[in-house]
């Protein structure tokens, strides 16, 4: 059974190279400007056992050094309320395999990973952006629709 651990800083660059595959995979782009400003980001945040950033990873199998896939989630704290009284909650993002080996099952057990890492610190509320090909998969973790549409400013 692959297992799952969570990212470390040298792993920041591997984590951009999946980021990029899945952005490109919903709206190819040639922008490459935003990599380097990632990948500082990642590093610092990663190295932050205590940072609002965590990544869980599964190494490839074939022990190339690359990653076969990721899921990032950042925890924040807000105001409490119904479900969910002390306001810590998530948002999951970066779920992304590698090409060469989807369909194993690798971003199920990074995402799992990252949930049970957030039942353990009592995270209550995760939420995440779905794509069509992700959305089966959040949907047999027990993620559901909410019936508030998301709108987004972009300053």
């Amino acid at each position: 059974m692959t297992s799952a651990r969570r990212a470390l800083p040298e792993d920041a660059e591997e984590l951009v190279r999946l980021r990029k595959i899945m952005l490109d995979s919903m709206r190819p782009s040639d922008d490459v400007a935003w990599q380097r400003p990632a990948l500082e980001a990642l590093r610092g945040q990663l190295a932050d056992d205590e940072g609002e950033l965590t990544a869980f990873v599964v190494d490839d199998p074939g022990g190339s050094g690359r990653l076969a896939a990721c899921a990032a989630g950042m925890t924040q704290r807000g105001l409490g309320g119904p479900g969910n009284p002390s306001g810590v909650s998530a948002h999951l993002f970066n779920v992304c395999t590698d090409p060469d080996h989807r369909r194993r099952g690798y971003s199920r057990t990074c995402v799992e990973a990252l949930l049970a890492w957030y039942k353990e610190r009592d995270v209550r509320r995760v939420e995440l952006l779905a794509t069509a090909d992700g959305e089966p998969l959040y949907s047999s973790l027990g993620f559901a629709r909410t019936p508030a549409p998301a709108m987004r400013l972009t300053l």
